[in-house]
């Protein structure tokens, strides 16, 4: 997978599935409209000013609340490249590996608007901003391999007729 480079949005602990999409907005799967409300419980202005390859930062227990893929579909189409965070729900971590968008669990000093270099092969964070260099478990390559095909389903629609 290539090389993940990008700012810094910085949040705190229990950042609930509520909070990164509110439920008034799941009348629809459409991840534009999800998108368009992404994050709008703790940042109002977050999808309008979120960029293309940005990364979450965050504390505990990210992505904890209901079960709702529309979570991390609603982050990834927003444009972020990846989520950093001490800690996950375990029903968000899944459904983000399995739509394609890169969960790290790691405790890294990062602030807002900080630029962050993430090689999720090697398993190496470089804070560009204060020369920070921080070690991750390496992903290993199949999980690689998901993120790449961009979520499980389309892995498997890859692979299914190639012999393992």
């Amino acid at each position: 997978m290539k090389e993940i480079k990008g700012k810094v949005w910085r949040f705190g602990d229990n950042i609930d599935t509520d909070v990164i999409i509110p439920g008034r907005h799941l009348r629809t799967f459409n991840p534009d409209d999800l998108a368009a409300h992404v994050m709008e419980g703790v940042d109002p202005e977050f999808s309008k000013n979120v960029e293309k390859g940005d990364i979450i930062v965050a504390d505990e227990n990210f992505g904890c609340g209901s079960s709702r893929e529309q979570a991390p579909v609603a982050i990834k189409h927003a444009g972020v490249a990846a989520v950093i965070a001490r800690s996950f729900a375990r029903i968000f971590y899944r459904n983000a590996i399995n739509i394609g968008l890169p969960v790290i669990v790691a405790e890294i000093n990062a602030d807002k608007d900080d630029i962050l270099r993430i090689d999720l092969s090697k398993g190496i964070i470089q804070n560009l901003t204060t020369d920070e260099t921080f070690k991750i478990e390496p992903f290993k390559k199949f999980m690689l391999n998901i993120l790449e095909d961009g979520g499980l389903v389309n892995h498997y629609l890859k692979t299914k007729d190639k012999k393992v």
